[in-house]
């Protein structure tokens, strides 16, 4: 399978591939190039201007899977890209070295080399985005993707209830960097969003980025807490104020997770700030994402609100485990014409 076969690529990733726009940009919205998230102030005007229709939002999430269908090689294709922009993640209570070493072997070679031969994408080298994990195995994930492009992601600030002492999870951050963390996901303090305490919210985060220093800080908004979409979107705009370079929807531990709706709520808000400060901030979708058909659909989401700049690992993620086996199983389907057990393509 060629490469011109993929969602086209139109800006630099966090690997260093070139882009067109300019040194700086790293993603364009309607033909004008935004740059990184450096944070700005907070504006409380604005955030308060924000109303959502849930009844609107509602119709056109659930429109996302009727009005796109994707078949034979461009859904080969589209499952690729759902696999680079992947985020491995194991945060059990049962962690353990072992296990953390086995998922970065398979974040290495996500897809069973006889499935890539027979696809013909060996050129391709795909491979995930990042390995997520606790701060305790940074270091052995880190050891594990050495020589790779794949980064190396650290819950932290009390993951997954964010209620530590502050000085706690400030300093949770650092170590988790100074460990070889790249990428930082940390929780935010739930009831500031409850009480609309939104400087407080802010100064939070803005501390959170100092500590990340040259990690990627990803902000995890607990959507499945937050009760309302409009909840939802105030939390976006003041995680992008105070310069998260992602927002996240879940921790994956809240009984909802990811959902349409919700992650259509936190594009058009990436949306709307990209418009108004020229600055890119990415979104990852976290918890309950299991299928192949699932991927495809935040795929198109991603595509249809913010354009192919976001089709690329550098400002989209999975958080997932569980769906590389599903989409395994489909690339295999398309590769032989026969579905095979999930017990054949174990994760960790």
């Amino acid at each position: 399978m060629s490469q011109e076969n993929l969602p086209r690529l139109d800006i630099v990733d966090m690997h260093g591939h070139a882009i067109a726009t300019g040194s700086s940009a790293i993603a364009v919205l309607n033909g004008r190039p935004l740059q990184p998230n450096r944070g700005t102030s907070l504006n409380l005007d604005w955030i308060e201007s924000v109303r959502m229709n849930t009844s609107a939002v509602e119709r056109r999430a659930a429109s996302i899977s009727t009005r796109r269908t994707v078949k034979k090689d461009w859904q080969i294709a589209w499952l690729l890209r759902a696999i680079s922009c992947m985020d491995l993640t194991t945060l059990s209570g049962d962690d353990t070295e072992e296990r953390v070493r086995r998922l970065c072997s398979k974040a290495r070679q996500p897809i069973q080399h006889e499935i890539v031969q027979k696809l013909g994408i060996a050129d391709l080298n795909i491979q995930v985005g990042a390995v997520c994990v606790y701060h305790l195995f940074v270091e052995t994930a880190r050891r594990a993707l050495e020589g790779t492009r794949i980064n190396v992601a650290a819950v932290s600030t009390g993951f997954p209830a964010g209620l530590s002492p502050f000085e706690d999870r400030v300093s949770e951050i650092r170590r988790s960097v100074a460990a070889g963390a790249q990428e930082i996901d940390v929780v935010i303090t739930r009831a500031h969003v409850f009480g609309a305490h939104w400087q407080k919210l802010y100064d939070e985060i803005v501390a959170f980025k100092d500590a990340c220093g040259p990690a990627h800080l990803k902000v995890i908004l607990g959507t499945g807490d937050l009760s309302t979409l409009r909840n939802i979107a105030k939390a976006s705009l003041v995680a992008m104020m105070a310069g998260a370079d992602f927002i996240k929807t879940s921790t994956g531990k809240e009984t909802v997770n990811a959902t349409l709706p919700v992650g259509l709520v936190m594009t058009r808000m990436i949306r709307e700030f990209a418009q108004e400060t020229g600055i890119a901030v990415g979104f990852k979708p976290a918890g309950g994402i299991k299928t192949a058909k699932q991927s495809i659909e935040w795929l198109s989401l991603m595509k249809e609100e913010l354009g192919n700049s976001w089709l690329e690992p550098h400002l989209f993620r999975f958080g997932a485990s569980s769906m590389l086996g599903d989409i395994e199983r489909q690339l295999e389907f398309h590769a032989t014409g026969r579905y095979s057990a999930e017990y054949r393509h174990p994760i960790a």
